[in-house]
């Protein structure tokens, strides 16, 4: 008996072909973003696991000097070797840009060192190693050579006009992401310099670590490469994309509970004559949760291919931005796994089931005849949606009682998740009852029939213009957030970044450069900065030292700070501190504070500034103080200040010279500067295009939603037409009502937006990292995400009118009938 019920319950899709587009289209698109996001993450992690993993050798322990522009001295890995130190190898690490713009990391290894961490080395393992055979070979992961279409011979060029290669495609020893592998001669070669980049070493035992760690000198590291520590840092990043991919899916989910809610609505008149000819409330209620169990499993397993082309079409990018910002390998190709596989699945159900749960237990529910008699639920829509208002203002008190709490991550998040859910659930309600007073208020009848057809309209469009203000109000929000965070680090570097050259040199050059630097006819002074990391109770706290000049007090970008703040940091016992220490440890000006050893306490906090760059805590003090205190210790910075900013280039080349530097160990403003955009401007763009992918979601649910609520309105359509009314004018006016749609989610949207920026600036990048800014309004970025949106609605909202009059009036009535 329950087949012929299914069969009959499907025969609706047969007539209304469209509506079954609309359900699969919204939850496909919401899984298939939630599985990208996920698969990344996954993938992400996975790679951590492995990160201690080098050429299939297992080498945790890193040796990198402090300061990423400089290099560790060839000597000292001399020195290693000659101490015993067997498992460490050497790399020198440059950054190359292919024609095609692509960032490469360009690693300089040596192969017989590598060799050296295997157990036994025979004569075949040496006359197998490709950089050894021909050194001006090139060894490139497998994923990267599938996503550039290298192959085995190939040659890269580079942006300079240099040519790399022969191409050899790594199968064996695991390669990932953005790296590239050739002979440390090959490197040395391209890019004139002296040292090494990072020294990697093996497991060794615990005394073996410690001598280790005694023979490093100042201005280098010894750090343990872990899955726990690359998770942590990265954990920021990877919870932005998962927000914005949970937000997706609730899109995508809005959009499948409007297409369903439609659908068993226009089945009422077909589910009340099953029910008075013998069929049975629990066997309807079974064939529709067949029904909705396959809807389910085609959308998740759609979502799934999509979402997985989607990861692998965005991972080169997460992949180069994980590098460039937390040195983190990652592949660039993903495969397939069950573990966010189920995931999705469990929420896709999940979701499914309390979306379709009310318009289910409405249905079958209500009376028989009454569904027979073609009363529609549709004229409840007006108190279902007073019932929404009236639960948005619930979950607003919630968020508001959760505001005044003590904030954490965790509070910041919910209140952003009970905010939008609250606005979204109110905006169907707010646009019924602008609609409803315009139809009564207005003095022109045509505009009065125009906001009462809109109105009635809302039975089928509400939950999708939910959808539409959710994903618009996100992508402000991130336009907000994204505009506001670039502009502050512009304008922090632009300040910070005083200095026209900054030099890195030696503690036993550095004094001979400086005196050097202050004889040049174009440089009128030298600012030095010192530098050292101490290990606190709280995690490494970062001490630098700033000179008494009035260029370098414009150079720090002060927050708040006591009256004469510079005076008392160059006069007394003072320190201040950065923005995150202060939020962490909760200091502000005038309190006193303990540093340990070897600074000691009573020191008084005259100032907190703004530092975005550093996760640590960091105190800065007078040049005076750290001699007084830290004297023989710590790392030097010389940042020369040119009379004229043109001579720079000049200025670079006679150090260069005179003192044989590297490049790496001199960099001047604009270079910085420019890098750490770019970088910002990658990591950024992710978050950018998921916004837009969530904004594209949600107007094609409206416009699938205008189609299949069109078609059921046929025969009003019909009878308009017959009544007079125009073709061109149905067509105008089904583009105007979308349009006014968008405009009222617009005007809620921006608000939202901003808001929703507020609060992650205010409580969620506050809390984790400890930073604030300072929000940007960018109405033109507004203008042009509205512009757009609008643009695409009015065209939803012409073409189902458009292709219904295509026939004759009479034509399209008696079809109707």
């Amino acid at each position: 008996m329950l087949w012929p019920v299914v069969k009959a319950l499907l025969g609706h899709y047969r007539r209304h072909p469209l509506q079954i587009l609309l359900v699969w289209l919204g939850l496909t698109l919401g899984v298939s973003l939630l599985v990208g996001v996920t698969a990344i993450n996954h993938h992400a992690q996975q790679a951590y696991a492995s990160g201690e993993r080098l050429f299939a050798n297992p080498v945790p322990y890193r040796i990198r000097p402090k300061h990423a522009e400089t290099k560790i001295p060839q000597g000292f890995y001399i020195q290693l070797r000659r101490d015993g130190f067997k498992q460490c190898v050497p790399f020198d690490i440059q950054k190359v840009t292919t024609k095609d713009g692509l960032e490469l990391n360009l690693v300089g290894a040596d192969p017989i060192s590598l060799l050296q961490l295997k157990n036994k080395v025979t004569i075949s393992d040496i006359e197998s190693q490709d950089l050894i055979k021909v050194p001006t070979t090139i060894l490139v992961s497998h994923d990267l050579s599938e996503l550039k279409g290298w192959k085995n011979g190939d040659s890269i060029t580079l942006d300079n006009g240099l040519v790399l290669g022969p191409v050899k495609v790594d199968r064996k020893v695991g390669i990932k992401g953005m790296q590239i592998v050739a002979d440390m001669s090959l490197v040395r070669a391209l890019k004139r310099s002296a040292g090494l980049s990072v020294i990697a070493c093996g497991e060794m035992s615990s005394g073996q670590l410690e001598r280790l760690r005694k023979m490093i000198p100042n201005g280098m590291t010894l750090s343990r490469s872990s899955q726990s520590e690359l998770e942590s840092l990265t954990a920021a990043f990877h919870t932005n994309l998962s927000a914005m991919s949970m937000l997706s899916f609730v899109v995508g989910l809005f959009i499948f509970y409007q297409a369903m809610s439609l659908s068993l609505a226009q089945r009422q008149p077909l589910v009340g004559s099953l029910r008075q000819v013998g069929v049975s409330g629990w066997q309807l209620a079974q064939a529709l949760c067949m029904e909705l169990a396959v809807l389910v499993f085609l959308s998740w397993l759609c979502g799934n291919v999509f979402g997985l082309v989607l990861a692998n079409q965005l991972i080169p990018a997460v992949s180069q931005s994980l590098s460039d910002l937390y040195d983190a390998n990652i592949g660039l190709s993903i495969e397939w796994s069950w573990q966010w596989s189920l995931y999705s699945f469990v929420l896709a159900m999940s979701g499914a089931v309390i979306s379709c749960g009310w318009p289910l237990f409405r249905l079958l529910k209500t009376q028989p005849v009454r569904l027979s008699a073609r009363l529609s639920l549709m004229r409840f829509t007006g108190a279902e949606f007073t019932w929404q208002a009236f639960l948005a203002c619930g979950l607003c008190v919630a968020a508001v009682a959760i505001y005044q709490a003590p904030k954490s991550q965790n509070s910041g998040y919910a209140i952003i998740v009970l905010m939008l859910l609250s606005v979204a659930l109110i905006t169907p309600f707010i646009t019924w009852k602008i609609f409803t007073l315009f139809s009564y208020s207005l003095r022109w009848v045509k505009l009065r029939w125009f906001f009462a057809d809109a109105a009635a309209s809302m039975s089928y469009r509400g939950v999708a213009n939910m959808a539409f203000m959710l994903a618009m109000a996100a992508n402000m929000g991130v336009e907000t957030m994204v505009g506001s965070f670039r502009d502050t680090t512009d304008r922090w570097l632009t300040q910070r970044l005083a200095a026209d050259i900054y030099v890195y040199p030696t503690n036993n050059s550095a004094n001979r450069m400086s005196r050097w630097l202050e004889e040049q006819p174009e440089v009128e002074r030298v600012w030095w900065r010192w530098e050292e990391e101490i290990p606190t109770e709280s995690g490494l706290m970062q001490v630098v030292s700033t000179g008494n000049s009035v260029g370098e007090m414009d150079a720090l970008t002060v927050k708040i700070a006591v009256p004469n703040y510079w005076y008392h940091l160059h006069h007394s016992r003072s320190i201040m501190i950065s923005e995150s220490m202060a939020l962490k440890r909760d200091l502000r000006p005038g309190d006193y504070v303990d540093l340990g050893a070897p600074l000691g306490g009573n020191w008084h906090i005259v100032g907190v500034y703004y530092d975005y760059g550093n996760p640590y805590h960091q105190v800065l003090l007078s040049e005076n103080r750290w001699l007084a205190n830290l004297a023989g210790s710590g790392d030097v910075a010389l940042g020369a200040v040119l009379k004229d900013k043109t001579q720079s280039l000049f200025v670079e080349q006679r150090l260069q010279s005179r003192f044989r530097l590297s490049s790496e160990r001199i960099y001047d403003n604009t270079s910085i500067h420019n890098k750490a955009m770019t970088t910002f401007d990658r990591t950024f763009a992710i978050a950018d295009t998921l916004g837009n992918i969530t904004l594209v979601i949600a107007v094609f649910g409206i416009f699938f939603a205008t189609i299949a609520g069109e078609i059921t309105r046929q025969r009003h359509t019909s009878l308009l037409r017959c009544l007079g009314v125009s073709g061109k004018e149905l067509v105008m006016i089904g583009g105007l009502q979308l349009l006014v749609f968008g405009l009222i989610s617009a005007a809620i949207a921006m608000p939202l937006g901003v808001a929703l920026a507020q609060l992650i600036v205010d409580i969620v990048i506050k809390q984790s990292f400890g930073w604030s800014l300072e929000l940007q309004i960018v109405p033109w970025q507004y203008l042009g995400t509205c512009l757009w949106s609008l643009a695409a609605l009015v065209i939803a909202g012409a073409l189902p009118v458009l292709k219904l009059i295509r026939n004759t009036p009479i034509h399209s009535l008696r079809d109707a009938l």
